[in-house]
């Protein structure tokens, strides 16, 4: 599916011809779409899931030295909404990167969606983004460990070390399975190390927070155990400025016993919240929960 920049993406239909209403689910950063193979699982008997993969991760490569540019994945959520409401307005279901990716697609053409559903969306105001600075998370993508001896090796490194131990183990075999290739005698990460850390550097960059008097689309935010500075701490104030400045009231979600990874660590949870989301909004995209 192409995308801006001369970028073709991969979408990922787990079932190609249904005619139930859709759900778009659009990942974190470092991570790609078919991590949420088992929320589509859960979803897969009421809701017709696809799953986008943002440039520069899983199936969609991007150019050696491409500039990170939030708004591209914004323009690549857009692209992947326009597919997945061919048949009426879908559900945004976005994890970090994901969640803010959907937003700005949400922002452009909120026809596409009935509703978002954004777990810890990396969405920051004018005060933070005036203070950039060093990114630990950078330093540590920089760093990350690229090639493995086979797909059985990489999976045992990630299941025996925090964060990724307290992964359901069939998010954690699919980040494995579809964020790896083969390559010579062993398996190499799809994305670059250095696309990850420039992510990270730039998050804070993009100016969505201002344009939040735009939106129009019904909202639900997930938090998951609120420490300073982390991205679950920004939630409340979101929630609060999307109130202020938008006549659409978000609904906020609490999941103090889960952290940052609370999607891949509890998908099950993740798919009962779209349900409950689905339910609750009818097929009108300007619809209020």
């Amino acid at each position: 599916m192409p995308s801006t920049d001369s970028v073709v993406l991969a979408l990922h239909d787990h079932d190609p011809g249904s005619h139930r209403p859709g759900v778009l689910l659009a990942h974190a950063s470092g991570f790609h779409g078919r991590c949420f193979d088992p929320v589509a699982d859960a979803l897969r008997m009421s809701l017709h899931c696809l799953a986008l993969d943002l440039r520069g991760f899983g199936g969609s490569p991007v150019k050696p030295g491409w500039p990170v540019r939030w708004g591209a994945f914004g323009d690549d959520a857009l692209a992947a909404a326009r597919v997945a409401a061919e048949a009426g307005p879908v559900i945004g279901a976005g994890h970090s990167l994901g969640g803010s990716s959907l937003v700005m697609a949400a922002l452009r053409e909120p026809s596409l969606f009935r509703a978002l559903v954004l777990y810890e969306p990396i969405i920051f105001p004018a005060s933070v983004r005036a203070h950039r600075g060093p990114s630990p998370l950078a330093d540590g993508a920089r760093r990350r460990r690229r090639r493995f001896a086979s797909f059985d090796d990489a999976l045992a490194n990630y299941a025996a070390k925090p964060p990724m131990n307290a992964f359901d183990p069939r998010a954690l075999r699919a980040y494995v399975e579809h964020g790896f290739r083969e390559d010579g005698d062993g398996v190499v990460l799809a994305c670059d190390p250095e696309h990850e850390a420039q992510t990270y550097e730039t998050g804070s960059v993009h100016e969505t927070w201002d344009q939040l008097a735009d939106l129009r689309t019904p909202v639900w935010l997930v938090s998951g155990a609120v420490a300073p500075m982390s991205p679950a701490s920004f939630v409340e104030p979101l929630a609060a400025a999307m109130a202020a400045a938008s006549p659409v009231r978000p609904t906020v979600v609490s999941w103090p016993d889960r952290g940052h990874f609370g999607p891949l660590e509890d998908p099950a949870r993740f798919a009962g919240l779209i349900l409950d989301v689905h339910g609750a909004v009818p097929g009108s995209p300007a619809a209020s929960p």
